[in-house]
């Protein structure tokens, strides 16, 4: 295991001054420097930070727009914070959908990992149970309902994906960076998505022995340089990000998917570093009328008094149905669930190598379920 690396924390007057630079509005603020912005970080991160201040910060670096300088030092101060382990296997995938889930449409892509499993594959995903300002569902709350432990140590499910009985893995960041997991409740107050909801899918906790892979997704156009800069700089050797639903792993079923992708063994000649490319869905049978499986009117409302601000569903029973559906998939039955299974799967495979053939890596996915291994490595990972 890689201990995280000590770092002095930034003092009283490094975090006024940072405060003054970049909560200035847009055409006044200055920037900061990539150690300064890791200094504050650590501040915030240890909890020496005064809330209001912390607040201020986070919201004025967004409204200002982080510089690639800043967006390297909030990652540098993660992952200072992230203790890494190797796990046994040559090759690992990372994916990351999220922290705050999903509550327009039925969540699929934990039951990607499984798949992935049974077709060769290393994989794990990471997040949180409930994240601002959507507190929709995660990966976290699907395994809970389906029976599972969602907060199993770093090293176990370093293990855990080698296991030739599982082969995949879930990583809470309560587990993963304890301190980063900490300011969840203050970015619900703060409800606007700050710098830590795009640097968090970029951490790297579990790393294969030749190369570990990141799968994640995006909505604007402009966070595609900054996604593959950060997973370039935390160590990645390759990265999928994909426009999905919600921001998610899974594009929309009713057009070409839509990838941006880098590869260090993959001859790349666009001038960012990066290939943008669509994949035709008909080519894997996955064209469809339907954009994503819809939440049904049937799923209860969440309650103003259990609940937190901004909470649509009653995530208890929104995850359940999920768990029911997904293992519906898994066993063969046709729908959307099915379809973001397979789809997410064939991204996962054709990206990596395992098949270079799109349409082939949709039927590898396939079989997998079809021949009952995907339900059972998903019971076996639980």
């Amino acid at each position: 295991m890689v201990m995280p690396i000590p770092y002095e924390i930034a003092d009283a007057e490094l975090m006024r001054s940072a405060i003054q630079r970049v909560a200035t509005g847009p055409e006044l603020s200055k920037n900061l420097s990539r150690e300064e912005t890791r200094s504050v970080m650590h501040a915030l991160l240890a909890g020496q930070a005064d809330p209001v201040q912390a607040g201020v910060f986070l919201i004025g670096l967004r409204m200002k727009r982080e510089t690639d300088d800043e967006l390297l030092g909030v990652m540098d101060a993660l992952q200072d914070l992230t203790p890494v382990e190797q796990s046994p296997v040559d090759e690992v995938v990372a994916i990351a959908d999220p922290y705050n889930g999903f509550n327009r449409t039925l969540q699929g892509s934990l039951f990607v990992l499984p798949v992935l499993a049974a077709c060769g594959i290393h994989a794990y995903s990471h997040g949180v149970e409930l994240g601002g300002p959507k507190f929709g569902v995660t990966h976290h709350t699907i395994i809970k309902a389906l029976g599972g432990d969602p907060l199993r140590s770093t090293a176990t499910v370093a293990k855990r994906i080698a296991d030739r009985n599982i082969g995949w893995g879930y990583l809470d960041q309560s587990i993963m960076c304890p301190a980063l997991h900490e300011l969840n409740e203050l970015r619900a107050r703060i409800v606007k998505r700050p710098v830590l909801s795009t640097t968090e899918v970029l951490v790297f906790p579990v790393k294969g022995k030749k190369k570990t892979h990141l799968i994640t997704g995006y909505v604007h156009k402009p966070y595609r340089n900054t996604y593959c800069m950060l997973a370039r700089h935390v160590g990645y050797e390759s990265l999928l990000l994909v426009r999905g639903t919600e921001g998610g792993i899974i594009p929309s079923f009713r057009a070409p998917a839509h990838v941006i992708r880098y590869a260090d063994d993959a001859a790349i000649d666009e001038p960012d570093g990066f290939e943008e490319i669509d994949l035709e869905l008909t080519d894997m049978d996955l064209l469809r009328e339907y954009r994503a499986a819809d939440i049904p009117e049937t799923v209860p409302l969440a309650s103003k008094d259990n609940h937190p601000v901004g909470m649509k569903w009653d995530i208890d029973e929104l995850s359940s149905l999920c768990a029911e559906q997904g293992r519906e998939a898994l066993s063969g039955k046709s729908g959307p669930l099915l379809d973001a299974a397979v789809l997410g799967a064939a991204l996962v495979i054709w990206h990596t190598g395992k098949e270079k053939n799109i349409a082939k890596a949709a039927d590898m996915a396939r079989a997998a379920i079809a021949s009952g291994e995907a339900l059972r490595r998903l019971d076996a990972g639980l």
